[in-house]
């Protein structure tokens, strides 16, 4: 639906709502014909607020030639917007910023053998936008996704992930693909079962992915909740990665995301 004339957003429909858990939820939004965004970045979406309206930011789940949008949330108990969320149903309606934001993208790293992406939670959703860009597959010769999460049962998407091995779009890369889920409680046998940081400083996730990470070799792309963030960034720097800037290109970029 268009926006009105001096409105900066649209009001889109709800198409489908998957529900993982009790507090994780995936839903899809029509998509404006004219709506861009680089996979990585954010929509931020809203709903009526008495005479206002309450937003909130979440990642793009779905690919950038998708004709709808996927987003992956937590639903905070008593939380003002994901309340709502919870009980909206397919049909039901949300408000879209017109613009896509954030520089949370692969294009701010520079090629290297391997590619890590460490995610936590929700973190996890750019992810799956950024693993559907083909160039991606060519840049990088390993790619790592990480997803850490507290029991087995918040783990989502795994038939998703599993299925971007085989994509047409980059056949015959699929194989860089490295899945290693992480849960902190009651973990399954043979799986890691430790924080993200803690398994960077004892070498445990270098080795379940088989590989030596290097400033020189390695790029490392870090989502989740802001403690996370901070932990992973500290032990990443500790080995002697740094943040990656426009005028100084690194090997680390950050998105605190939930």
């Amino acid at each position: 639906m268009n926006a009105a004339p001096d409105e900066n957003f649209t009001l889109e429909t709800l198409l489908a709502v998957r529900h993982w858990s009790d507090k994780l939820v995936s839903f899809r939004l029509s998509r404006p014909a004219g709506f861009r965004f680089i996979p990585g970045q954010f929509a931020r979406l809203g709903l009526p607020q008495g005479t206002g309206k309450l937003w909130r930011a979440y990642s793009m789940v779905s690919a950038p030639w998708d004709d709808y949008l996927e987003f992956f949330s937590i639903l905070v108990p008593d939380g003002q917007f994901t309340s709502r969320l919870k009980a909206m149903q397919a049909g039901d309606t949300l408000l879209l910023d017109n613009k896509a934001n954030g520089f949370f993208t692969a294009d701010r790293l520079p090629n290297a053998q391997q590619l890590w992406l460490l995610a936590t939670g929700t973190g996890l959703a750019p992810y799956l936008s950024i693993l559907q860009q083909p160039e991606l597959w060519q840049r990088f010769e390993h790619i790592v996704l990480v997803h850490g999460v507290r029991e087995a049962g918040d783990l989502a998407y795994q038939a998703e992930i599993a299925a971007l091995r085989s994509h047409p779009l980059w056949a015959g890369h699929g194989h860089k693909l490295i899945y290693l889920p992480v849960v902190t409680r009651h973990a399954p046998a043979g799986m890691l079962d430790a924080r993200i940081p803690a398994l960077i400083d004892d070498g445990r996730l270098a080795a379940a992915a088989g590989l030596r990470p290097s400033p020189e070799h390695s790029r490392f792309m870090v989502c989740g909740n802001p403690q996370m963030v901070a932990s992973t960034f500290a032990a990443l720097v500790k080995q002697g990665y740094s943040l990656s800037r426009l005028k100084s290109p690194g090997q680390i970029v950050l998105e605190n995301g939930w």
